[in-house]
Formats: C-alpha cells, structure tokens, sequence
C-alpha cells in the first residue's frame, strides 16, 4: 500500500489525500486507471493510436484520417505516445516518416474498440441528456 507524504504540501498530494480517505487507503492511488487516464486523456491520444492500428501512416495521413487536429499538436500527441512507449516513428528518410504502433501501443486497440462500440451504442442517449440539462 503506497503512503502519501504530507510533510510536502501540493495540490497532487492534498487531492491524493481527500481521495485515499473517500476511497480507503490504497484504493485510488495505486490504481492502474490513473496510467490509463494519463494517456488516453489527451484529446488526440485514442483517435491516433485507433488510426494507427491498421497500418502504418504519414503524418499528413494522420492529419487528414483523424480530423480537425492541427499538425503541431498532432505531433505533440504522437511525441508524447512515444514517451510512453506506445508509438514508434521511423524515418526512411528527412522526406519519409512514417508512424506506427509498437506491441504495446497495440495492446490497446482492443479497448479503444471496445469505447467506440459504447459510444455508438449510446452517444445519442449521452446527447439527449446534455440536451435536456441545458433546457
């Protein structure tokens, strides 16, 4: 069971704290959703490793396929998949780079999947109650 060192004031700790408490010790702040939440709470994270899952692609494909994301934070997302391992760039040349998903990064198709099917299967009933609150 992992402590939270109160001794050190932060926001990160206090919410830890509140948390712990609310939830018993060990509960949220040892759970692996939080790696999960880290990743995929990107905007751009989960439509660019679904985009990638099939192929390979060139950043201009990426742009286009995904939608709407510009280039610049398209290549921040990317960057940062590539710190957790996830997604690899290979450059045959300075003209030719091309991004891919690493075994890992694959790992997590499945469940995008699986989020795509839920929001297919009940986006409209999430609209409807947004559309209700606002009335």
């Amino acid at each position: 069971m992992r402590t939270i060192d109160t001794r050190e004031p932060s926001v990160t700790s206090w919410y830890l704290n509140v948390m712990q408490s609310l939830a018993g010790p060990g509960v949220l702040a040892d759970c692996p959703v939080r790696l999960t939440t880290e990743i995929l709470s990107d905007k751009w994270a989960a439509l660019a490793i679904f985009a990638l899952s099939r192929q390979p692609r060139r950043h201009g494909e990426l742009v286009v396929l995904i939608g709407g994301v510009s280039r610049k934070v398209l290549t921040q997302t990317l960057r940062r998949l590539q710190e957790y391992g996830l997604v690899e760039r290979h450059a045959e040349s300075t003209r030719h780079v091309d991004y891919r998903l690493t075994d890992l990064g694959q790992t997590l198709v499945e469940h995008i999947e699986a989020l795509n099917i839920w929001a297919s299967e009940h986006g409209m009933a999430v609209g409807s109650f947004q559309e209700s609150e606002l009335s």
